[in-house]
């Protein structure tokens, strides 16, 4: 089994993994299941009031897990697949525990081969929050990787290492960037233009 069925795998049994985006390292696990997005919270250390976006492998397969408005949808055929998380209204079938009861998810359609054909493999929307201890700096490389996350993954796929810039996060329907990172300057000249 290549390393990508196996972390295919590990996702649907409900465990955790580390993955390469074009931004930084990712740690995945299945977005719908609220035991495996809890196992992310206590890999992370991470405050349970902070959500945790969900990456899926298009934006047609983003939409069937969010509502989103005509003018999200044209932000999301503009800058997705791409370093950027958009804030949309959630269906039912997310958990509260990855949006930490917030009535909005972020969503993000990664431009990595390797990232994009894990979610496809997986089947469902997978975790897509950085695969650090909370507080700590954003991974790169598998190298950098710290205990505590390589001790709670069953797979991790090495793509070598990353960009290093943190994804944009944009609020599309109240034109606010949550989080400054790739392409945040074109992203804010297109919401002030639409």
């Amino acid at each position: 089994m290549s390393e990508l069925e196996s972390a295919a795998t590990a996702i649907r049994e409900g465990e955790l993994v580390v993955y390469p985006t074009e931004t930084v390292y990712g740690l995945g696990a299945n977005a719908v299941d609220p035991d495996a997005v809890e196992r992310v919270f206590e890999a992370k250390g991470r405050d349970r009031s902070k959500p945790v976006s969900m990456a899926l492998p298009s934006v047609p397969s983003a939409l069937e897990y969010v509502r989103a408005t005509d003018r999200e949808r044209e932000f999301m055929a503009k800058f997705l697949p791409g370093p950027v998380t958009v804030l949309c209204r959630r269906r039912e079938i997310v958990p509260d525990e990855l949006t930490a009861g917030e009535d909005r998810v972020g969503v993000r359609v990664p431009d990595h081969d390797l990232a994009l054909r894990l979610c496809e493999r997986a089947g469902t929307p997978i975790t897509s929050t950085s695969a650090n201890v909370s507080g700590r700096g954003s991974v790169r490389s598998v190298d950098e990787l710290e205990p505590a996350i390589r001790e709670a993954v069953a797979v991790t796929i090495d793509g070598g290492e990353t960009e290093g810039t943190e994804s944009t996060v944009v609020d599309v329907s109240s034109g606010t960037v949550h989080r400054r990172g790739a392409r945040a300057d074109e992203i804010e000249a297109w919401l002030d233009a639409h």
